[in-house]
């Protein structure tokens, strides 16, 4: 055993890129994800007043406490402040977001069941959130924010896409959604899409480039859609039919779909 040990902190003087990190700079997983489930809880559980008086400064006191390890300590009472103070315009989004998801699947039963049981607006909510403090250049926490929905969803949005308003994610398993994308008003996107980019062997040289699609109002995506490529528009009203390679711009008002594959019937009999 002592052998072991002995090789592991020997590895430990390598100095291997992993070792350069100051890990002890870095915002706690398990405090973020706290101070999203009562983010969370602020959005859509109306708090008691008496409550709220409570709850807010306890959100701001564990915020703050994550922003100071990654912003100028002279900034983070600010940066708090200012996020906090969205929180209205975020609910006023998230609204917009429960609407469609009702209008848009006959199988849901109330508003209630939405937020409870879709993993589509929880993803949604994260995301809104998590782009506030992306718009205030908070590093790393937003992306941690929306990589926690990630995880629980296996919904993929990066906090620096936008998102217009009324945005809709059926089922949502396997969707990503990269950092460059934009998506305008009354979007829908079902399981399986991605909004990525056309080529990443330039790396770091693309960091700050236009590398993912715009995606117009009223567009549809069906199930596995791929929509590549930061010059690739998809225009007002579209419909992407299930599992479309689109790498070019499509005018509005199209529906483009795969020509369907040759299908073989036998019956049993003939096996």
């Amino acid at each position: 055993m002592q052998q072991l040990t002995d090789a592991i902190r020997e590895d430990y003087h390598k100095q291997r890129l992993m070792d350069t990190i100051q890990w002890e700079r870095f915002p706690d997983r398990t405090a973020v994800k706290n101070i999203l489930a009562q983010l969370h809880e602020m959005i859509f559980f109306q708090v008691a007043e008496t409550k709220l008086d409570e709850k807010i400064p306890k959100v701001y006191a564990e915020l703050y406490s994550q922003l100071a390890k990654v912003c100028p300590k002279e900034q983070v009472d600010a940066l708090c402040k200012a996020f906090l103070n969205r929180i209205p315009a975020v609910r006023a989004m998230v609204e917009t977001d429960l609407q469609a998801a009702f209008d848009g699947d006959p199988a849901a039963t109330g508003f209630d069941e939405i937020v409870l049981a879709y993993p589509g607006i929880y993803a949604i909510t994260v995301y809104r959130l998590a782009h506030e403090l992306y718009l205030l250049n908070v590093p790393l926490i937003p992306r941690m924010m929306t990589e926690s929905a990630h995880s629980t969803t296996g919904i993929d949005i990066h906090p620096g896409a936008t998102i217009g308003s009324h945005f809709f994610i059926d089922h949502g398993t396997g969707i990503v959604v990269g950092q460059t994308t934009i998506i305008g008003d009354h979007v829908k996107l079902y399981q399986g899409v991605t909004l990525g980019g056309l080529s990443t062997r330039g790396g770091q040289s693309l960091a700050g480039a236009k590398r993912h699609p715009t995606i117009e109002d009223g567009v549809t995506l069906y199930a596995g859609a791929t929509i590549l490529g930061g010059e690739t528009v998809i225009g007002k009203d579209c419909v992407i039919g299930a599992n479309a390679f689109v790498t070019r711009s499509i005018p509005a008002n199209t529906t483009v779909i795969m020509k369907s594959p040759e299908l073989l019937l036998r019956s049993r009999e003939e096996l």
